[in-house]
């Protein structure tokens, strides 16, 4: 059974008297005797009826509101639950990929020093070649972070162009001395320039077959920082982390119930977090029922993580004034019999305050009236409509005149 509560168009709190002259609206409305080209007429007929008989029983309306309530709570407790086994995962993830790196960082901090004293030796003439040494080092690494041969040379040749160009540079910076007397500025620069290029293209031809390190190669400038280069590159690589930076911490999603008056004034919403934080936001012109406010940077904190969002479902409450149909409002106008046939001038309560509404004559129960900038704002600008629907109501007490004039022109007698 759907919610009787939205079935009659009243709040949960609503008295019974409120409840009864909701369902007697509803009731005639919808009654088939007055939609009989509806085929659903006597399902939404037969449906009402079922709805008042569930809140006018007081027990029968405690059950319903009791189960309600167990339903909501266990609902909330299920997300509060996921949300935070999704943070305790995350939180996981990131202290495996910070004990990775710093593994990493420690192997390579031991192989640089390795490499510093066995390049010593090798000028002694008492080691393994150099070049053997960083090959067995960084294949040795890329096969334990699961790479394969050429990702080891990759790596080897990017730290042997990091050696070749320092002990280049050196020597640039000893000849620069030596000729500081005997040059200008500008033919200084020009001679150094010239230096790197023939350098460079000297390192390009002893790696060759490794893209990338031939690109770094034919770019002198970028060499100033390889071996920092070097080092980011082996963490991100062999923890898996992306260029774009932290992993995200995950989203903190709750649900925020505002008020049409609300959303037409924009007002400021507080909404309580599942970890029991309270957060504050405007309302955008735009928002309708169901729409998702995201707030970056407003979820979960978790160290070593980037923070996640915040994220609002908004439910817009149930109003005894007006049924919500997008950005459009809908009011209910009861008219008597002698109105919808004469027709007249009606008053109505609109959302900025009362309306004076023209009723045409013979106007039934299935007329509309389109108010128009009276709805909700748009957030493209301007407001939905607000649209009046008739209802033919009886008077509450029989009369003699009218009971025999419909007797009169159901049987076919016209005076």
């Amino acid at each position: 059974m759907r919610d009787p509560y939205k079935i009659l168009g009243v709040k949960r709190d609503a008295a019974a008297d409120e409840i009864k002259a909701a369902w007697r609206n509803m009731a005639k409305s919808a009654h088939p005797d007055h939609n009989q080209g509806d085929p659903t007429a006597t399902a939404r007929f037969a449906e009402i009826g079922r709805a008042y008989e569930t809140l006018k029983d007081p027990r029968k309306r405690s059950l319903f509101d009791n189960a309600v309530r167990m339903a909501e709570a266990k609902k909330q407790e299920q997300t509060i639950m996921q949300q935070r086994q999704a943070a305790r995962e995350a939180a996981v993830r990131a202290k495996a990929a910070q004990a990775n790196a710093e593994r990493v960082m420690e192997e390579i901090a031991r192989a640089a020093q390795k490499a510093a004293a066995d390049s010593s030796r090798q000028q002694a003439g008492s080691a393994e070649p150099a070049d053997e040494m960083v090959e067995r080092i960084f294949g040795a690494q890329a096969r334990a972070a699961g790479g394969g041969r050429a990702q080891g040379r990759a790596q080897q040749a990017q730290y042997q162009q990091a050696q070749y160009q320092q002990a280049q540079n050196q020597q640039a910076q000893n000849q620069q001395a030596q000729n500081q007397q005997a040059q200008n500025p500008q033919t200084q620069a020009a001679q150094s320039e010239a230096g790197r290029r023939v350098d460079g293209e000297a390192a390009e031809a002893e790696i060759r077959g490794d893209e990338e390190t031939a690109e770094t190669a034919a770019n002198p400038g970028a060499n100033l920082s390889l071996p920092l280069s070097i080092l980011t590159s082996l963490v991100r690589r062999f923890t898996g982390a992306k260029d774009t930076g932290m992993e995200k911490a995950p989203d903190e999603v709750t649900t925020a119930t505002v008020t049409i008056d609300d959303v037409l004034k924009s007002a400021w919403i507080t909404a309580s977090l599942p970890e029991g934080r309270e957060i504050g936001f405007a309302l955008p012109a735009g928002t309708r029922d169901g729409d998702e406010i995201r707030l970056k940077g407003q979820g979960f904190k978790l160290p070593g993580m980037q923070r996640g969002d915040a994220v609002i479902a908004i439910r817009i409450a149930p109003d005894p004034r007006f049924t919500v149909d997008g950005f459009d409002l809908h009011a209910v106008l009861p008219l008597s019999i002698e109105n919808a046939v004469l027709g007249t001038e009606a008053r109505i309560e609109g959302p900025g305050g009362p309306l004076n509404v023209t009723i045409p004559a013979w106007s039934g129960s299935d007329k509309t009236i389109r108010i128009p900038d009276q709805g909700l704002p748009r957030d493209e600008g301007g407001r939905g409509d607000l649209v009046v629907e008739l209802r033919i109501i009886l008077w509450e007490k029989p009369d003699d005149k009218v009971t025999d004039l419909m007797r009169s022109m159901r049987e076919g007698l016209f005076l």
